[in-house]
């Protein structure tokens, strides 16, 4: 085990961790030549596309600082004996995947430090960077990107130096596009970062940190070894689940699995088990031996998910297909939650729990194209927890189930708290777009010659309200921004329904901000005003919350000619023939039903 160094790369979102992991493979030989390209380690396709990592990967490279890579032996024997084995596990810089982050920090003992030298630190490397201190994992300061014209290495110095406490001469600088400084890096990792503890003699014992599916081989567990060794046959149980199995097969990742005979302490791989049932198998369980079980690891605290929305299939008969592929890609990503629901208007869809707004839109980009499935996405929302009066307490997700107001003791919603790294020149913008999304400051410093970190709260539905997007207007991109969900706080919100001829349509509610109740009525009325198809008779379409309407257009009728095939003659006949058309849509606006055409309910609960 002296020989293994286990380590991630904590990096912000374009800072270059993926460039400089290319570079890793290439120094070591793990990538042939004529096999490199840019990105390796992202596998899917939408990773290379945006640029950004979305499912971590494990790689095992060989490394020896005094060895030409042409010396590196393929055989599994080599595998089993280098000279130094360096396990990286490659994890996303966005902050809605920090779940797939804090279970690679809790199978390594080193992180390298990645820090821009364009852009300086940013808000969500510090938060992780504060969850790699909470696991007392060896911290590596680097400057990447000293290349480049607009490099300020000396300024991004000083903030790692805040971050850390740590003297200048401590932090390495290179360059993950040209390699400099690369393969000095890699002798710090050598020799800064731990071998892993455990022992080979004491009882199995590994974490599941991660898995894949296959059809014929069933769950792929990926694990981290904590104590004593695993081979291909071995009587295996999972601590929580109790289930048993049999090792089909064990390995390493090259960066594609790549089978050897054993996994011994200290070694990261993964292992076949054959088991098809993947609700059988859960992160942050632990393998032991049936015949001499361990005691568990402690294992990952449950995700908490923070926006929800409703989902369902374009057609209502593709809801069998809808169904098996939200199972499949929950395969691949365990930390979106998910269950059936049903609309009056929509028919069967399911309610899906995500991390954040990003995290939503690339599983519904990944439904789409990994699984050839259309969806209809509707609004996202958040969870609020409701006291009746009769003294039961209910966490309510969907608008059209929130209760009346004159129902209700009390209403709480979640809220955040966050950091936000800006510009000084730009501090007066972010106030004022914190003060209007119902947030407030709690404390700000500076950062570095010419930035400042805030620290501040705000509910996580305005979180949800485009704030994100606000925040890069207001700041011209240049700002950064992490944050961790906090308590429950009273809310003052209200259910706004939409009534179309007097009849209130749920999938049209929303819960919204007393204080905004009238801007957002306004706006739905008007555009379902714009899109909702005439009808032989005036419409109204309103909006009512705080017990009264508050918005209200009326759709005018659809004109008709009755008496287009009349030519000449006496006008009696046309007056009479008016009149009994003007009896009719009386009658209509009394007794007519509206039927709303599916497109239009498509159109009003779309996401923007």
């Amino acid at each position: 085990m002296e020989n293994i160094r286990n380590f991630v790369i904590i990096a912000h979102i374009d800072h270059g961790k993926s460039t400089l992991a290319d570079r890793f493979l290439e120094l070591t030989g793990t990538v042939e030549k004529r096999k490199m390209r840019e990105q390796v380690l992202d596998s899917m396709e939408l990773e290379r596309e945006r640029g950004i990592t979305i499912k971590m990967q494990p790689v095992r490279m060989i490394y020896h600082p005094n060895r030409p890579e042409s010396s590196r032996d393929e055989g599994p024997e080599r595998v089993l004996n280098p000279d130094h084995v360096l396990n990286l596990i490659d994890t996303p810089g966005h902050v809605d995947f920090a779940y797939e982050v804090s279970r690679a920090l809790a199978a390594v003992e080193g992180a390298i430090l990645l820090v821009d030298s364009t852009q300086g630190v940013e808000a969500q490397t510090i938060s992780v960077l504060d969850l790699a201190k909470e696991l007392k994992l060896k911290i590596i300061p680097v400057i990447n990107k000293i290349d480049l014209p607009g490099a300020r290495a000396e300024k991004t110095a000083e903030e790692i130096q805040k971050i850390l406490n740590i003297e200048p001469d401590g932090i390495l600088r290179v360059s993950g596009k040209t390699g400099e400084g690369v393969d000095n890096l890699l002798e710090a990792v050598v020799k800064k970062i731990p071998a892993p503890g455990g022992k080979a003699e004491s009882p199995r014992k590994a974490l599941i940190f991660d898995f894949d599916y296959s059809l014929h081989q069933g769950v792929i567990a990926y694990v981290r070894v904590f104590d004593g060794v695993f081979k291909k046959g071995d009587e295996i149980k999972l601590a929580q689940s109790g289930a048993k199995f049999s090792i089909q097969e064990i390995g390493v990742f090259k960066p594609e699995r790549f089978s050897v005979p054993e996994l011994g302490a200290g070694s990261i791989g993964y292992i076949v088990t054959n088991i098809k049932d993947p609700a059988t198998v859960k992160i942050g369980d632990t393998l032991v031996s049936v015949l001499n079980p361990a005691p568990a690891l402690e294992g990952y605290r449950e995700v908490q998910p923070v926006v929800w929305t409703s989902v369902y299939p374009v057609k209502e008969e593709d809801f069998s297909d809808f169904k098996k592929a939200i199972s499949r890609l929950h395969l691949s990503d365990a930390s979106f939650s998910f269950e059936e629901e049903s609309s009056s208007v929509l028919g069967r869809g399911m309610r899906l729990g995500f991390l954040g707004m990003l995290h939503l839109e690339i599983a519904l980009e990944r439904l789409k194209r990994e699984f050839g499935v259309s969806v209809i996405a509707a609004s996202p929302t958040v969870a609020y927890e409701i006291k009746f009066k009769n003294g039961e307490t209910k966490i309510v997700f969907a608008p059209s189930e929130f209760p009346e107001e004159h129902e209700t003791v009390s209403v709480k919603e979640r809220w955040v708290n966050f950091k936000m790294i800006v510009l000084s020149k730009y501090l007066s913008s972010c106030l004022k777009l914190i003060q209007l999304h119902e947030g407030s400051v709690s404390g700000s410093d500076s950062f570095g010659e010419d930035r400042i970190i805030i620290q501040a709260e705000m509910p996580l539905r305005e979180l949800m309200r485009d704030f994100f997007d606000e925040l890069k207007s207001a700041t011209s991109g240049y700002a950064s921004f992490s944050y961790e969900l906090g308590a429950y706080r009273d809310a003052d919100v209200v259910r706004m329904d939409i009534l179309v001829h007097n009849d209130r349509v749920p999938a049209f509610s929303r819960v919204v901000s007393r204080s905004r109740a009238e801007r957002e009525a306004k706006d739905a009325v008007e555009k379902l005003y714009s899109i909702l198809p005439r009808e032989l008779f005036a419409m109204k379409i309103q909006a009512s919350a705080l017990g009264r309407i508050i918005s209200s257009r009326t759709l005018p009728a659809l004109k008709k000619d009755v008496t287009g095939y009349l030519y000449g003659g006496d006008r009696t006949r046309k007056m009479k023939l008016w009149q009994k058309q003007k009896k009719g849509k009386k009658r209509l606006k009394e007794f007519g039903r509206v039927d709303i055409p599916h497109d239009v309910f498509i159109k009003m609960i779309r996401r923007s």
